[in-house]
């Protein structure tokens, strides 16, 4: 089930402001740049389609996400393909040259079954060559610690807030967050369950699916994967062609 924060378009209308471009955004943008055919999964509003449309990229850019909100706020832009739906089910149609993740979309993936659907649709997805590049919070750095009501932020006149619900139990955390707007009759609540995977577990599900890791980073900086890193951030290929370049 889709959250409520992005099915609701008044709801979804607020991700940019409470999620500004930042340095993964800017990582993205480079690897878009470098690719011919792009395919963003969980694109939400389409900020990083739309930025890489408007620096000049000429090639194919395709968004696919679930939440109707979130996609209505995308298709304000029409020179992008904006498709709704999720994988493994739904899937453009063609070859990528590169296919992201990023604003930790993968974490929503919570089962195993649903992981390794998704990436085997991502790994039939990709043309020869191709990268994928996803992000995940590194569990070790505890982000879920953060998401409190006392750190609740207000833009456009909405408060927001988060409160865990259910704890880290080794694979997810659930949280709610709160939307108060000025005039609101009423609170807006929408809950979500993210899971938490180690590098070792990512590594796992990728070999699964006939992927490898080219390169793997902490942070956006490009540091190493330590204990305290906030991020795991992977860029990955498939096994085989890897494995073709190396001897050849």
């Amino acid at each position: 089930m889709v959250d409520h924060a992005f099915t609701d378009t008044r709801l979804a209308g607020l991700y940019d402001a409470l999620n500004p471009w930042g340095r993964g955004d800017d990582f993205y943008l480079g690897l878009v740049h470098d690719a011919g055919a792009v395919l963003d999964v969980g694109c939400g509003t389409g900020a990083l389609l739309a930025r890489a449309r408007e620096e000049g990229h000429t090639g194919r850019l395709c968004g696919l996400d679930p939440a109707p909100g979130m996609l209505a706020v995308a298709r304000r832009r029409q020179d992008v393909e904006w498709t709704l739906g999720a994988l493994p089910h739904v899937r453009p149609g063609g070859a990528f040259d590169l296919v992201v993740m990023n604003g930790h979309a993968f974490q929503v993936w919570v089962d195993d079954a649903e992981i390794r659907a998704s990436l085997a649709a991502v790994r039939e997805l990709l043309a020869p060559g191709g990268r994928f590049a996803f992000e995940t919070r590194n569990p070790a750095g505890r982000a879920w610690e953060s998401w409190t009501p006392d750190r609740a932020v207000e833009v456009d006149g909405v408060r927001v807030g988060h409160e865990v619900v259910a704890g880290f139990d080794g694979r997810t955390v659930t949280f709610d967050t709160t939307f108060r707007g000025a005039g609101w009759r009423t609170a807006e609540v929408s809950r979500s369950t993210l899971r938490f995977l180690t590098a070792g577990e990512l590594d796992g599900f990728l070999a699964e699916a006939g992927l490898v890791v080219e390169s793997r980073w902490g942070d956006w900086d490009r540091s190493p994967v330590t204990a305290s890193s906030p991020e795991i951030l992977s860029v990955c290929r498939v096994a085989e062609q890897v494995s073709k370049a190396a001897a050849s």
